[in-house]
């Protein structure tokens, strides 16, 4: 790579609005200059031509389980550094790596795996889904291997992470519940509500608590109804809460997507792809912890036992998710951009480096064509996918 290189001509997507051929200069991994005046800042450098392109951050997936053929909770560097490339390929520059429900050391040893890659650079931090969830609502985990949250369990996952947890889920109305959210905002870790049979009131008590993250807002919890509000309710009317939804026309129905992203607004949603394994691939069995998944179409279920037939996760990539908000779900860019980047950023504390195309950033961007097909990713400056364009 040059020293200096010039994305120029493309429509540029800066948190003050869309600049027509704007051009982002970029130089020793940050971003030096964003803007519709900024053409001569590449001097001799690489200047990339993209006129009829958009340029927009590098996504931000809160909530991914792994792709490519594999997975997160393998507790495998190989594996795990197989999921993150693909799901860079596809424009996500800044990823948690999430688990699912185990053995408690057993999950215990692949967050201590995965937090070698956070210290790398590699992920921005650990995701805890489970144990700790309702076995009423436990989607593709395990039931067997569900149990109550004991702050000392919780803080047992926190510990293994080595300071790199950034986030767990849990269900707050089991015993220990609450005492296992003060704990975990206590610790700087980020308590989500999510698998969870709660009511209104009880989620009232959990965001009190400190609960700040809706886990895939509407999808293993109660469902919204006129005397029982349920979690759903409190989630989406408290402005202290990030709603995390899964934009794959399977999780949510456009209609329902419409209502929370409508409600919430683009400062408080964060899409997310929840993907597994089978994430870049064709349909297959894939594991997904200790659970078995068919995916069928591209939709992934359990294949055997309890909860088969339950979806199980998601095969997206943040790329599908921008093109189908925009262009099946109305959405303006400018909005999806906050909820693939900007605001997902902001949950874990980055935005001083990430989320938004601004001067002394990390140049982390995506390119887009006309119709929001991904054709070029740029990481700290370096070439993912670089674009071909005529």
């Amino acid at each position: 790579m040059a020293e200096r290189t010039a994305l120029a001509g493309a429509r540029v997507v800066l948190p003050s609005g869309i600049v027509e051929s704007g051009v982002v200069t970029v130089a020793d991994g940050r971003i030096v200059s964003a803007g519709p005046d900024a053409a001569d800042a590449a001097g001799g450098g690489d200047r990339v031509d993209l006129a009829g392109h958009w340029v927009v951050p590098g996504f931000v997936d809160l909530h991914v389980h792994g792709g490519g053929g594999a997975s997160f909770s393998s507790g495998t560097a190989e594996e795990s550094l197989r999921a993150i490339a693909t799901h860079r390929r596809h424009g996500t520059t800044t990823m948690l790596a999430s688990t699912v429900t185990g053995d408690l050391d057993e999950v215990a040893r692949q967050a201590h795996a995965l937090s070698e890659l956070v210290e790398q650079g590699e992920l921005a931090g650990v995701h805890f889904e489970g144990p700790f969830i309702s076995p009423h609502r436990c989607g593709a985990h395990e039931p067997t291997l569900l149990r109550d949250p004991d702050p000392a369990d919780v803080r047992k996952l926190v510990d293994a992470a080595r300071g790199t947890a950034k986030m767990m889920t849990l269900a707050p109305e089991l015993p220990g519940g609450l005492d296992s959210v003060r704990l975990l905002v206590e610790a700087g870790v980020i308590a989500a509500v999510g698998h969870t049979d709660s009511t209104y009131d009880a989620t009232r008590e959990a965001i009190e608590a400190g609960a700040s993250v809706a886990t895939h807002l509407f999808n293993a919890m109660p469902s919204l109804l006129h005397r029982a509000p349920g979690p759903v309710a409190a989630l989406l009317e408290d402005e202290r809460i990030t709603v995390e939804l899964i934009n794959d026309g399977t999780h949510l129905h456009p209609a329902t997507l419409e209502l929370a992203f409508h409600r919430a607004g683009a400062d408080r949603v964060a899409f997310i792809t929840d993907a597994m394994g089978a994430a870049g691939m064709e349909d297959g069995i894939f594991p997904l912890g200790p659970m078995k998944v068919e995916v069928k179409d591209g939709v992934a279920r359990i294949s055997d036992g309890p909860t088969a037939g339950s979806i199980a996760g998601s095969t997206l990539t943040l790329d599908q998710v921008f093109r189908r908000a925009v262009t099946i779900d109305g959405l303006s860019v400018e909005q999806t951009v906050r909820a693939l980047s900007a605001t997902p950023a902001r949950v874990l504390g980055l935005s001083d480096r990430v989320g938004s195309i601004e001067p002394g950033k990390d140049a982390d961007l995506v390119v887009l064509d006309e119709h929001f097909a991904l054709v070029g990713v740029m990481r700290r400056g370096a070439w993912v996918v670089r674009p071909t364009t005529g």
